[in-house]
């Protein structure tokens, strides 16, 4: 059950003010840093809460439960994928979201890259970079960003919009999005999907351009 004393509204527009303080205390634009709200595994009430209060743009974790949740709701919102993305799935991804974040191994690159040309979809692609190289963790290894971006662009054609990072629970976050904006910059990439909900200002500081919040949203996940 989801706690229905919690006021999602609230809780973004207080989400919305934090990230503007922290974009203008860095000299950024508040307007160049969105807000993905992460709807995962959350019940309906409160995304639409969050809906309602205008906020259009949500993160999902699983193709299935994306296509649950907004199969009959896709009219003016976005989805975003920032979840592990298994290549048997890709022809529903490409089908449902419209930005993927997760794009991290050769074969998802190739799929991807049929997928979309067979759908006519030009799906926004973002490269997961495993900044602490962890080996439960998916995403690239910031040694091979360089040459994935590369074999990406020229060997799959595939446009590149961003790179997005999960920092390890047990580190500070500044360094992990330290070196993903120095992977973007060398790339020329713009767009950076790092911070969540314990670190999503700091995320702003160093060039966030969006930020993926759920609890300080929606309160604590409901037990799967």
């Amino acid at each position: 059950m989801s706690d229905t004393s919690f006021d999602s509204a609230a809780a973004r527009a207080q989400v919305l003010d934090r990230i503007a303080q922290a974009a203008r205390a860095s000299g950024r634009d508040p307007g160049d840093v969105t807000l993905v709200a992460v709807s995962k595994q959350q019940p309906w009430e409160p995304v639409a809460q969050v809906l309602a209060a205008g906020q259009t743009i949500f993160g999902e974790n699983r193709v299935q439960e994306a296509q649950a949740r907004w199969a009959d709701r896709r009219e003016g919102v976005e989805l975003r994928l920032i979840g592990p993305l298994q290549t048997n799935k890709a022809k529903e991804a490409v089908a449902l979201f419209d930005v993927i974040e997760t794009l991290d191994r050769e074969r998802l690159a190739k799929v991807l890259a049929q997928e979309m040309a067979s759908q006519g979809r030009a799906v926004r692609l973002y490269v997961q970079v495993n900044t602490g190289e962890e080996p439960q963790k998916a995403g690239i290894a910031p040694a091979e960003a360089d040459a994935f971006i590369a074999r990406c662009r020229e060997v799959h054609g595939l446009q590149i919009e961003g790179l997005m990072c999960i920092p390890p629970a047990d580190e500070p976050p500044g360094p992990h999005f330290a070196l993903l904006s120095k992977i973007a910059a060398r790339n020329e990439i713009s767009g950076l999907s790092m911070g969540m909900s314990g670190d999503y200002e700091t995320a702003v500081r160093f060039g966030a351009t969006s930020v993926r919040v759920g609890s300080a949203l929606f309160g604590a996940r409901p037990p799967a």
